[in-house]
């Protein structure tokens, strides 16, 4: 079960929308309805699932209902039709007392406008959403305490939102949201207020923060390299309607119709491939403590290859050998492969993009390792295949 379950959600703004109701139904575009009504299609029949500590991020262009469609979810709008299910249990049902434990217990939301209290310091600032659940003084105190060193803000507990630059006080908004400790963060057009270089600081703020905490997150954005930077996955919407769901290189590479391929035309598919996407198994690895030179040689003449990988007992990737320094060993008596293997060799992570592998690889005499989170050899990228990929989706090297 996803976290976050959403089924034909519809919002239509007006005194009477059954009529409008029934068109949406009928698969009516929102000018006609909106023309033979006098009603808005806000959103339109909207489906997806938020799976537990991934960001997706809806965008769009502004008036496609993404920001309608956020405030939904927690029914600051009250949806006209359609489900919201959080773990299972469906929000449009709720009573208003259930709706207002749910918000408070479950929700975190960040805001474009930062809404701040000029007259309260940041950690007073951030204690507020505890004070409006009825949290005493210490109790919201100590459980607020933390949130301000976790956004970058260690320091500036004392400071009011006057002595901020534009990038802290947006930090002073997530601190406030993460002081309630919520599983979900809706955070809309949130650093779009924000100058380029600042909203690139606030991006890798959050998806380092993302690492510790691993909330479920629902970003809004209208900035398609903001949603390629930060989404697990990405919900694109027009006209009130999701139109594509998937991960940035299903979107980028396989657009569901010319509405999103006009939309992605301009990105350039090297900063969004990764190394994961692009590497391949290795054929064939040493293994130290159980493989020797002449073996190490053997699995590189069955394979039809000049390098080999080496790991320990525990598949992390410790070094590489060569059939020349094999064969230059083997010819003194040489017996053990920790002696003959490279130890200094260049690796990267599964989340390296691929602008970042070509320079890597330029001047590499053999497969660039590709590691995962604990050192272990999750893959191999040659020249040809790194090359390959990014011809095969459109990009250049």
């Amino acid at each position: 079960m996803a976290k976050i379950e959403i089924r034909d959600l519809t919002k239509i703004f007006g005194p009477a929308p059954d009529k409008a109701l029934a068109m949406v139904r009928e698969g009516k575009p929102k000018d006609e309805i909106y023309k033979r009504t006098g009603h808005a299609v806000g959103v339109n029949r909207a489906t997806f699932d938020v799976e537990e500590g991934e960001i997706v991020v809806v965008m769009g262009l502004s008036g496609s209902g993404k920001s309608t469609l956020v405030r939904c979810l927690n029914r600051l709008i009250e949806p006209t039709d359609g489900t919201v299910r959080i773990d299972g249990t469906d929000v449009t049902t709720l009573s208003m007392k259930d709706l207002r434990a749910l918000r408070q217990r479950t929700f975190g939301m960040v805001f474009q406008n930062f809404a701040l209290f000029p007259h309260r310091t940041v950690l007073e600032n951030a204690e507020y959403g505890l004070e409006v659940m009825g949290a005493t003084k210490a109790a919201r105190r100590d459980k607020a305490a933390e949130a301000p060193a976790r956004v970058g803000l260690a320091g500036w507990e004392a400071a009011r939102p006057g002595q901020l630059s534009g990038g802290m006080q947006q930090r002073v908004g997530l601190a406030r949201a993460l002081a309630l400790d919520p599983d979900i963060l809706l955070m809309d057009e949130a650093f779009s207020a924000l100058d380029p270089l600042i909203r690139r600081d606030m991006q890798d703020e959050l998806l380092r923060l993302q690492d510790d905490v691993r909330k479920t997150i629902v970003f809004i954005s209208h900035d398609l390299d903001e949603a390629l930077k930060i989404g697990d996955r990405i919900v694109l919407m027009r006209d009130g309607a999701v139109v594509q769901v998937g991960t940035p290189e299903d979107i980028l590479t396989s657009p569901a119709d010319d509405y999103v391929a006009r939309f992605v035309a301009d990105v350039d598919i090297a900063r969004v491939l990764t190394a994961g996407t692009v590497m391949k198994r290795s054929e064939a690895v040493a293994v130290l403590g159980v493989d020797g030179p002449r073996t190490a040689l053997r699995k590189m003449r069955n394979h039809a290859i000049a390098t080999l990988f080496v790991l320990d007992r525990n598949h992390k990737l410790v070094g590489l050998v060569t059939a020349d320094d094999i064969a230059d060993h083997m010819a003194g008596g040489e017996r053990d492969l920790a002696a003959i293997m490279r130890t200094d060799i260049t690796t990267v992570s599964t989340d390296t993009p691929a602008s970042e592998l070509i320079p890597l690889m330029a001047g590499l005499p053999h497969p660039l390792a590709v590691t995962d989170e604990r050192g272990r050899l999750a893959g191999v990228i040659v020249r040809g295949l790194l090359l390959g990929a990014l011809a095969e989706r459109g990009g250049n090297a």
